[in-house]
């Protein structure tokens, strides 16, 4: 998938035109208006900065181009990025980056540029962080709507916008503590970059709305050109014979190209065969999103797949996910499970948040690899039930109802819940806590650092924080947990393969369901042992 390598002589500057969203896992959905064969591969994160991995140690490669363009891309992968281009400046190359709004995201990946440039009638909002949530127990109120929430865990905050009118002290106290510790990294990271003083940079973000000119005097800059300008100015130091390589150790991100039916034939026949593996390789499984029955299904798949693999000799587990259903991620943690079962060394990198579920199908990693700024932990259990029978009195909506069972109609949606059957989903609830500590001890042992209680009931930590309690073990990337994972395998050469394969909106949906042979269905497998 790399590109060629390149001739001893031939001078590189890698270029990164960065625009989107930076997806995890390069998985899209397909979609009708896909047959114009034009839905091209998804630029992943692990894509980029492994090709900034690589350009830190290519003698070929002189310097690095990054233009962040309108992407969105979350802290962590920020933060990684960052570092990556750090690496290429310890290394002597240059690192230009250009921008048109000088925002918090682009002035803490900028700040490791040593060629920092800003649109001249560039936007400056460098104004700090600010979060809102809105309440709607005032309208569900007058809508006659009741929201039942259930917490196993003072910090558990989820649900509270639906049943208070504002935060809980627990939830405030919790907010403070996170955005602290967030907003004084982007302080610490732009000013070591930047080399300007803390109190300066509070100042400025206080001031609010600045001009370019005066984020170029305040040194947040270092100039302020077009586009245009920029690119003539990088043409002229690096001169004729340098190779301006867009695509440099990336993939190739080109859709597949249909000009008739054949060519869809030849793709739905080439997405719905497995490619054999020929070299030890570290596979690369990401969850991004909610965890949910639909979103685990493919996940675990993959990982059970790696697991009887000979030549997969260890997993990288990216999570990205807030959390979700405390069913659905049981049923992960159990894959994760069987694959360790078989030795290999399992390594986590969490993205922008692995709370909640996201932690619980974390904890059993070999290691855990966080961003500073990786939102992390909120080990405890919420339920909520919407009680819809006052809104539908209002709207003169009647029911009739049939049951067999003495609590058959315990989540029905007219009613709240009794005493008992409240007592009844609490302890349900207590279980599924204990559960959540049980895989977190089983897991993490004695690096949890003191009580593990104290560090649970619904808190929540920045990446940072987390690692001083013991939640994760180090602070890094993916780059760093593929190097450890190689580490925890003893693989000298190898090759890494993020999995399932990313595809085109196309390729996803002309691949359709997976049809398991007998080697990877799980009764045959069983039957045969």
């Amino acid at each position: 998938m790399a590109i060629a390598a390149t001739s001893d002589k031939e001078t590189i500057v890698a270029v990164y035109d960065m625009e989107g969203m930076i997806s995890e896992s390069g998985q899209v959905s397909g979609g009708l208006f896909d047959l114009s064969g034009s839905s091209d591969r998804p630029l992943t994160h692990y894509d980029v900065v492994r090709s900034m991995k690589a350009a830190a140690t290519d003698d070929n490669v002189k310097g690095v181009v990054l233009d962040l363009g309108g992407a969105n891309i979350n802290l962590a992968q920020l933060q990684e990025m960052r570092r990556c281009l750090l690496a290429i400046r310890e290394a002597g190359k240059d690192v230009w980056f250009y921008t048109e709004r000088l925002s918090n995201g682009s002035a803490i990946i900028g700040s490791a540029s040593n060629h920092f440039t800003l649109l001249p009638e560039g936007d400056v909002m460098l104004t700090g962080m600010y979060a809102e949530s809105m309440y709607f127990k005032g309208l569900l109120d007058k809508l006659g709507i009741k929201v039942e929430v259930i917490h196993i865990g003072d910090f558990k905050s989820a649900g509270e916008t639906l049943y208070r009118t504002e935060p809980s002290k627990y939830a405030t106290k919790q907010q403070a503590v996170l955005f602290d510790s967030i907003f004084e990294q982007m302080i610490r990271q732009i000013c070591e970059g930047r080399k300007i003083k803390p109190e300066v940079l509070r100042q400025l973000i206080d001031k609010a709305l600045i001009t370019p000119e005066e984020a170029k005097k305040a040194k947040l800059v270092d100039s302020l050109q077009y586009r245009t300008d920029f690119i003539t100015t990088i043409r002229k130091h690096y001169g004729k014979n340098t190779k301006f390589d867009r695509g440099y150790e990336l993939p190739d991100l080109g859709g597949p190209k249909i000009s008739g039916f054949m060519d869809i034939m030849r793709l739905a026949f080439k997405s719905r065969k497995a490619k054999k593996r020929r070299v030890d390789y570290i596979g690369i499984v990401a969850l991004d999103g909610e965890i949910n029955d639909a979103s685990v299904a493919p996940v675990r798949e993959e990982i059970l797949k790696l697991a009887k693999d000979e030549k997969c000799k260890a997993l990288v587990f990216r999570v990205n996910s807030p959390g979700g259903s405390a069913l659905s991620s049981d049923v992960l943690w159990e894959a994760t499970d069987e694959f360790k079962a078989t030795n290999k060394p399992m390594v986590v990198s969490m993205g922008a948040v692995a709370a909640s579920g996201g932690y619980y199908v974390s904890a059993g990693a070999n290691r855990i690899f966080a961003e500073p700024g990786t939102i992390t932990g909120s080990i405890g259990v919420v339920g909520m039930k919407f009680v819809l029978g006052g809104a539908m009195n209002k709207l003169g909506i009647t029911t009739h109802s049939i049951k067999r069972g003495k609590h058959a109609d315990i989540m029905n949606s007219h009613r709240g819940y009794t005493p008992a059957e409240t007592e009844l989903i609490r302890k349900s609830m207590i279980d599924v806590y204990g559960t959540f500590k049980k895989r977190i001890i089983d897991g993490r042992g004695d690096r949890i650092k003191g009580d593990l209680e104290k560090l649970a009931g619904g808190r929540v930590y920045s990446g940072k924080d987390a690692l001083a309690v013991g939640l994760v073990d180090e602070l890094g990337g993916i780059n760093e947990a593929v190097t450890h994972a190689a580490k925890l395998a003893k693989l000298e050469e190898y090759e890494t393969i993020l999995t399932p394969e990313p595809k085109s909106g196309l390729e996803g949906m002309l691949a359709g369901p997976n049809k398991k042979d007998d080697a990877e269905d799980e009764f045959i497998r069983a039957t045969k042992a």
